[in-house]
């Protein structure tokens, strides 16, 4: 069962989540240029029968790509650990499961907010977004018995 957060615990996060959330857009850049290198050269390699194929060049950029996916997978799994969800990972839309009312529902942050302001049930999905309010504040718990 996933952990559930208050909006106080959430935010005590958001130091580190961001950081780590901006390095694995960073990588996902730097993985999404190795990947369109390596399928340009490819190309070219195959337009020319494969008579031109510089081997270092290959390997230098499947190396990239490679030890790119390795980074970024360590960031996401980072951000798990914490008990977080990636929801878009191009936007840095992240969700904190907590309880409210019975049922469980997400805090959700996205990169660039200064703050966590928004909730949403599991099926509405950012869309769904709500202001918080106070009446939130006052029927939301995370895991924590009180």
């Amino acid at each position: 069962m996933p952990r559930k957060f208050t909006l106080q615990e959430a935010e005590a996060l958001l130091p580190e989540l961001e950081r780590t959330i901006r390095r694995a857009v960073a990588i996902k850049a730097e993985y999404i240029e190795a990947e369109s290198k390596l399928t340009s050269v490819t190309r070219r390699i195959a337009m020319s029968g494969g008579a031109l194929v510089n081997r270092e060049e290959m390997v230098s950029i499947k190396s990239r790509r490679d030890e790119g996916a390795a980074r970024l997978k360590e960031a996401i799994e980072k951000v798990h650990e914490f008990g977080c969800e990636i929801k878009d990972l191009d936007i840095g839309l992240v969700d904190f499961p907590t309880g409210y009312r019975g049922e469980v529902v997400c805090l959700c942050w996205k990169l660039g907010e200064t703050a966590i302001r928004y909730w949403h049930r599991i099926e509405e999905g950012f869309r769904g977004r709500k202001r918080i309010d106070q009446e939130f504040i006052e029927n939301h718990k995370g895991d924590s018995p009180d």
